[in-house]
């Protein structure tokens, strides 16, 4: 079997390449296959030709990565060698080394594939971006950590987080409080990125000052948002007149992120998802991007990934036996 040696000039940074008890090589080995063995700074790799190969190149571009200053983890080893494994042309430095953002405490938020990358430079570039894909993409993390950036650099006045408050298998109306409280549980997830940013107390004092709304969608209607970063997220459970309504609400100096899965639509049966209209009749207007995610983008924990494989690979088996059986009975 083929085997490589590698040699490391820094003993430090190898050994921050190899990680607390080798946990990043042996991500490595458990990813890719091969048998990683470290004496001092120097590492061998033996395997199959390619997976070899991949291995070295992860482990290169990781190295360099750290001797850029960027922290190597064992989340960013598997992130690395997912995207090097799609394009083996890719530089990890290009991607990990943009940074978005820094959180309260401290952490770089920065895109961790290919995709997420494209996402980042669509929003720069675009007024309108539409951001589709599972969940676990950073589709909604992002464009939050985006709008920060743009707040805190005086690019925009104003950040609005708004969701549709569609019931998945319960009524609004079982819920107890008054409106506020009963469509709160469904904006908790744009808080919870806030809060992992700017800090509860930062945001608190954000919606004090009306610097940072976050509101239901219903509560955009008949308004014009100037000087304002604004993210639709969830925006595959929008209806047609709620999306056209949205998308119309866009002031000067403002833009809009709009995220959203389609293979998880929550409105009645029969009705058609605002997003997936959207996609169909805007993808040619000049000034609005639309990136695109799918299961090997997922930033969170590795079974997700499998989850949604799971899932899709069930539900086309279930769409094809459809489309058998009504072609049987023409």
């Amino acid at each position: 079997m083929p085997e490589i040696k590698l040699e490391f000039e820094d003993n430090n940074l190898a050994r921050l390449l190899y990680g607390d008890l080798n946990k990043n090589l042996t991500t490595i080995e458990e990813a890719v296959g091969v048998s990683v063995k470290a004496r001092g700074n120097e590492l061998t790799l033996k395997g199959l030709k390619h997976e070899v190969e991949l291995a070295e190149r992860a482990l290169q571009q990781l190295f360099e990565l750290l001797k850029a200053g960027y922290p190597i983890y064992p989340s960013d080893v598997a992130y690395g060698l997912r995207i090097l494994e799609r394009s083996s042309k890719a530089n990890l430095k290009e991607i990990f080394l943009d940074s978005v953002y820094i959180t309260a405490n401290k952490r770089v938020v920065s895109p961790k594939s290919i995709n997420q990358k494209k996402y980042i430079d669509s929003i720069r570039q675009n007024d309108i971006v539409f951001g589709i894909g599972p969940a676990g993409t950073g589709k909604t993390y992002l464009a939050v950590a985006m709008a920060i950036s743009a707040l805190i650099s005086s690019q925009v006045k104003n950040i609005i987080l708004t969701r549709p408050a569609v019931e998945a298998g319960e009524s609004l109306g079982f819920l107890p409080g008054d409106m506020a409280q009963k469509v709160d549980p469904y904006l908790r997830p744009l808080y919870d990125a806030l809060n992992d940013m700017l800090g509860r107390e930062k945001v608190l004092e954000y919606v004090e000052r009306g610097i940072v709304e976050i509101a239901p969608l219903a509560f955009m209607r008949g308004r014009t948002l100037n000087s304002a970063f604004v993210i639709l997220d969830e925006a595959q459970n929008t209806s047609h007149e709620q999306m056209k309504m949205f998308l119309t609400r866009l002031g000067f100096d403002s833009k809009a992120v709009i995220t959203g899965d389609i293979t998880q639509i929550d409105l009645p049966r029969g009705k058609q998802s605002g997003l997936v209209e959207a996609a169909h009749i805007l993808k040619r207007i000049k000034g609005i991007g639309f990136s695109t995610f799918s299961d090997i983008d997922v930033v969170r924990h590795p079974l997700v990934q499998q989850i949604i494989r799971a899932y899709a690979k069930k539900e086309g088996s279930r769409k094809s036996k459809s489309t058998q059986q009504r072609s049987r009975k023409k």
